[in-house]
């Protein structure tokens, strides 16, 4: 999406990285608990895994159907001419939820993405994990916070690979000319991660694995509106970007969310 960048900070490995403010440096962010049962290694986390938060939905994807208060996106992407969403490029199998990119033989036998929405939850103002990775480079695949009213900006990006693996991305888009923060880090995406981002009125902190990679905290950054969760491939071939040479899919093994606890 168009508009002004308004920083770009590149930074290195996660595991070296102090984040950007003194007060989250030694927070703890839920991973997940230890399960050997499940695909990724670790099962959601519990109930009470954040301090100050309470956990409002939790989905574990054990049961081989579409997840109820969920929507999967279909048609052209915005912004992205010539690719398509199919609801058939998504599903629910093996204990994963699986967003699909391959060439469709129903659209010219271009690359054709999956994405979904969890459009019958929002709130403003909360904490959400995902346990993830992907299986190779080609679309952009993108974890994200989207206004509920669908006008835009404001936008939360927490995990955006950019069509490689070495590597994820945060934005957030804010101001009616669409001005945007930028963070990157290091990090093998084809491996198991657990992503998330904390979205208070005062800051926005990005996590992976559990610890806080970067944060946003100057407050006319920060939405204040409600918000969801949204899932989702890009392909920009007739852009010249994001464009792959091989299928390759976004693998979740649960997601976990939090919304504040009531004073």
């Amino acid at each position: 999406m168009a508009g002004l960048i308004l920083t770009l900070s590149m930074v290195g490995p996660f595991t070296l990285v102090k984040a950007n403010a003194s007060s989250i440096s030694t927070v703890t962010y839920p991973t997940g608990t230890t399960n050997a049962h499940e695909p990724s290694g670790l099962g959601p986390p519990v109930a009470n895994a954040l301090p100050g938060f309470t956990q409002n939905y939790v989905n574990d994807f054990t049961v081989n159907t579409f997840p109820a208060g969920w929507s999967v996106f279909t048609g052209v992407p915005g912004g992205d001419p010539g690719a398509h969403f199919d609801a058939r490029h998504v599903k629910v199998s093996g204990g994963l939820l699986r967003l699909n990119t391959w060439r469709d033989p129903t659209y010219k036998n271009g690359w054709v993405t999956g994405g979904l929405c969890q459009c019958r939850l929002s709130s403003i103002y909360g904490a959400y994990f995902v346990r993830s990775r992907i299986t190779g480079p080609g679309a952009n695949e993108v974890q994200l916070l989207w206004p509920i009213t669908d006008k835009w900006p404001p936008e939360i990006d927490f995990n955006e690979s950019g069509s490689g693996v070495g590597g994820t991305s945060s934005t957030v888009h804010f101001g009616a000319s669409n001005l945007m923060e930028h963070r990157r880090v290091r990090i093998n995406m084809m491996q198991w991660h657990t992503f998330g981002v904390v979205w208070t009125s005062t800051s926005i902190v990005y996590v992976v694995d559990g610890s806080a990679w970067a944060s946003i905290l100057i407050p006319s950054h920060i939405p204040r509106v409600r918000m969801r969760l949204d899932l989702e491939q890009r392909t920009m071939c007739a852009l010249g970007r994001d464009c792959p040479t091989r299928p390759a899919s976004m693998l979740v093994d649960w997601i976990a969310e939090y919304v504040p606890t009531a004073p």
